[in-house]
């Protein structure tokens, strides 16, 4: 078969193989000697909210001791308050909340949407979210503009039909997508879409293109938002010297000086260890505490208190009539509630990251050098083009290889993020296929993490899983390469 001379037909071609990807696949992971008990029970991150990672000892212990009490849940509550006090300050509070979802939900409605009492008709309000990944959170709670981006999240909630994400978007709320200085937009893909790939984005030529929008829909805008990450393939790769993302530094600024607020969506970060929002100087930050800090499912909402009161309130946490600072009754987002079991597990897993930081920094330490290791034994003509950093915001390793597109020259396959919805992203698919859960591996960055099934139960690295599960994406990687034509 002749080497394909553009992109669409690399993707076709790929599209095509994909049962002899699959069964290719089957066959590397038998000469990684994968136990029968652990094929589907473990994987390349324990941040997926699908598959989380089991629960580490210490926070299970505190769960089980914590069930059998008799505890108003405001107490609870009240001690995740303290813990986030002493480590952001008096002028920072926090609300626990069931999922990180929730949290960007109960946010944008009680700081960015109008009222909803009052005559008249209602007024239309905006707020700006950069052109980067993951946009059906962060981005996805207002109708898109400019228009061309009304068909931006079209195929990923499909399937639950106008209750999917769209259903999402508040009243008289649009999201204003800016595009970062340095990024491109290139359409990838067997589910061909356009992927933000951001390694290269300029902090200082992208927050002036946010400022040149801003006063554009001053007259309407209401807040910023952006994602909460720290690496180089997610477009936070320009730091200051305490190693805060120079763009998150620049979006507080410009929502300062607009007197509106900066939400952070760091689903996939850790308090007190990550980014740190009083250092970046945003409003509110939410987090899934599932996700890398060993939590049980719940989600937590952090910020200052001028923006923490109305999102408490709206959660009905922030104090009964006759006068009391927290409480724990009734309002339209009770619903939202993480329950007993979200908050002890939460409590202790904020406990360890504040006074016993290393159970988590040490796997990841060891996790960055094994990955490193496995891929260095990648195939030699596309080794180069890998490049790797470590997130203790994450608790992950970033792998990207968006410069094997460079000069022109058809790349590694990069994979956008409707083939991970449409089942088409053969570096998820093809990983289950070899019995290895797979992690976020898409717009030409993959993500590893420690979790699932490469950890014991104190949350320490087990070596050899590690190794087997990123030698399998290796294989995997190198599998689909071939089958894509860039050998040829």
């Amino acid at each position: 078969m002749s080497k394909p001379k553009f992109k669409f037909q690399m993707y076709t071609r790929l599209q095509k193989a994909i049962p002899k990807i699959y069964e290719e696949a089957k066959k590397a992971a038998e000469t990684l000697n994968i136990p029968a008990e652990l094929k589907g029970a473990f994987g390349l991150t324990g941040a997926i909210s699908g598959c989380p990672s089991p629960l580490r000892e210490d926070i299970e212990k505190v769960m089980a001791v914590e069930s059998r009490k008799v505890v108003p849940l405001a107490v609870y509550v009240d001690q995740i308050r303290e813990v986030i006090k002493d480590v952001y300050g008096d002028d920072y509070d926090a609300c626990p909340v069931n999922t990180c979802e929730a949290g960007l939900w109960v946010s944008f409605d009680t700081l960015c949407t109008p009222p909803m009492m009052g005559r008249g008709d209602n007024y239309r309000a905006r707020y700006i979210a950069p052109l980067e990944r993951h946009l059906h959170h962060q981005g996805g709670y207002g109708r898109p503009f400019p228009p061309r981006y009304k068909d931006i999240l079209a195929d990923r909630g499909s399937t639950a039909g106008e209750l999917g994400f769209y259903g999402k978007r508040q009243n008289n709320l649009d999201t204003v997508f800016v595009p970062l200085e340095g990024a491109e937009y290139p359409v990838h893909g067997i589910k061909y879409h356009p992927t933000p790939l951001l390694k290269n984005v300029n902090a200082n030529k992208s927050l002036e293109s946010i400022e040149k929008v801003a006063k554009r829909h001053e007259t309407m805008l209401t807040g910023f938002t952006s994602l909460g990450y720290d690496t180089l393939g997610y477009g936070y790769g320009e730091k200051d010297k305490d190693g805060t993302p120079a763009l998150l530094k620049g979006i507080a600024k410009l929502a300062n000086s607009f007197n509106v607020p900066y939400i952070i969506d760091n689903a996939w970060g850790m308090p007190v260890i990550g980014t740190n929002i009083k250092k970046v100087g945003a409003d509110v930050m939410i987090f899934s505490m599932d996700k890398a800090t060993g939590s049980a499912t719940s989600g937590l909402v952090i910020g200052k208190e001028e923006s923490l009161v109305p999102i408490r309130r709206a959660l009905g946490m922030h104090g009964n009539r006759f006068g009391t600072t927290s409480s724990y009754g009734k309002a339209a987002y009770v619903t939202q509630d993480p329950g007993k079991e979200g908050l002890t597990g939460q409590l202790a897993a904020l406990k360890v990251l504040r006074d016993n930081p290393q159970v988590l920094t040490k796997p990841i330490d060891r996790l960055y050098d094994i990955v490193v290791d496995e891929f260095s034994r990648i195939d030699e003509r596309i080794r180069k083009y890998f490049v790797f950093a470590k997130s203790y915001n994450c608790g992950a390793v970033e792998v990207n290889y968006e410069d094997s597109w460079k000069n022109g020259e058809l790349g590694i396959p990069i994979f956008s993020i409707e083939d991970m919805y449409s089942g088409t992203n053969l570096f998820q698919d093809g990983t289950s296929q070899m019995g290895i859960i797979p992690t976020i591996a898409y717009d030409a960055n993959i993500f590893i993490s420690p979790g699932l099934g490469t950890t014991d139960e104190k949350g320490q690295l087990i070596e050899e899983r590690a190794k087997m599960a990123a030698r399998g994406l290796v294989m995997l990687i190198e599998i689909v390469c071939k089958h894509a034509g860039i050998f040829d």
